[in-house]
């Protein structure tokens, strides 16, 4: 099937025209949750409890989401089901004869899906030589979601991520942020979200602002996401190691705002999303008006928001 971009998808959601099977891969999370949310919202709230159902590899195994994925919709007229990090399940890391038999059954309901269900599955990749993957890229509707190959797709991806958020930056400023990020999808996404917190809304980002936020030019961290793992898994002890290291190491404080914001925007829980972005806020003002050291407002917010998933991970056991 075709291979589509993430707006020829989003056109698809607006039109109702939807493919019975996406596979969204690629390196983009952002990206990728976003379309996948997208698609749930073609559900009618009041129904999604019972047409909508989300499962992540690792938790649960392939017959799960096909169980599902058959299941009958209830007054509506389609189904949608995501599986997150997809890899897992249709690559285990073991095989035996119970995930062979998940996988046969797979591909049985890749070649007839039911039209009366969407199965969504993400993927940070697939390895390319297996039978899985070649039956996906054959009969599923894939969507790639990681930044352009060339220098000027990064630059019209990043005005094309300004103009959706209602913001403006000069020529040089969006140059250098191409250069500096490269094709790195999630510096790239880390390094606008610290600029489009640390520039006041209606200015214009220039140059000097993208030099500030990124800071001076050198080998990125061995992890740079090792604060956000640990505060997702709400060990606060480990994030608060992590956040002094990565300042120790001269981590700028809204770089590491930027990634903080990311988590609490797509790591948590629907209800423990609010309370944690207005954390985030809290401390960006903060920040900016000089209200306190900036690592101690940071490790204030490491708590908070370890806090917040640790209530979150309480409720799902």
């Amino acid at each position: 099937m075709a291979v589509l971009t993430p707006g020829a998808l989003r056109n698809r959601i607006a039109s109702g025209d939807l493919d019975p099977v996406y596979l969204l891969v690629g390196d983009d999370e952002r990206e990728k949750d976003a379309l996948a949310a997208a698609l749930v919202e073609t559900i009618d709230e009041g129904l999604r409890v019972f047409n909508c159902d989300r499962f992540h590899g690792g938790d649960v195994g392939l017959d799960e989401v096909l169980a599902a994925a058959r299941t009958v919709p209830v007054m509506v007229p389609r189904r949608i089901v995501i599986a997150v990090r997809a890899e897992r399940m249709l690559q285990p890391a073991r095989e035996g004869d119970a995930s062979r038999r998940a996988l046969d059954a797979f591909e049985n309901y890749l070649a007839t899906p039911s039209p009366e269900t969407t199965l969504v599955l993400l993927a940070s990749g697939l390895d390319e030589r297996r039978r899985i993957a070649k039956q996906l890229r054959a009969l599923a509707a894939v969507v790639r979601c990681g930044a352009p190959e060339e220098p000027a797709g990064v630059r019209r991806w990043i005005r094309e991520r300004l103009d959706e958020g209602g913001r403006r930056a000069d020529d040089t400023a969006v140059r250098l942020l191409s250069e500096l990020a490269g094709r790195d999808m999630v510096r790239l996404r880390n390094a606008l979200d610290r600029l489009l917190l640390f520039v006041n809304v209606g200015d214009t980002i220039s140059a000097a602002d993208v030099r500030e936020t990124m800071g001076p030019a050198a080998p990125p961290a061995t992890d740079d996401w090792a604060v956000a793992r640990a505060i997702e898994q709400g060990m606060t002890d480990r994030a608060l190691r992590e956040l002094g290291s990565a300042l120790d190491a001269g981590a700028v404080p809204h770089m590491v705002l930027g990634q903080l914001a990311w988590v609490a925007r797509t790591k948590l829980a629907a209800a423990r999303t609010a309370p944690a972005i207005e954390a985030v806020f809290r401390t960006d003002r903060a920040l900016k008006q000089s209200g306190g050291e900036p690592r101690v407002l940071l490790e204030r917010l490491v708590v908070d928001l370890c806090d917040t998933a640790t209530v979150v991970k309480r409720r799902r056991a």
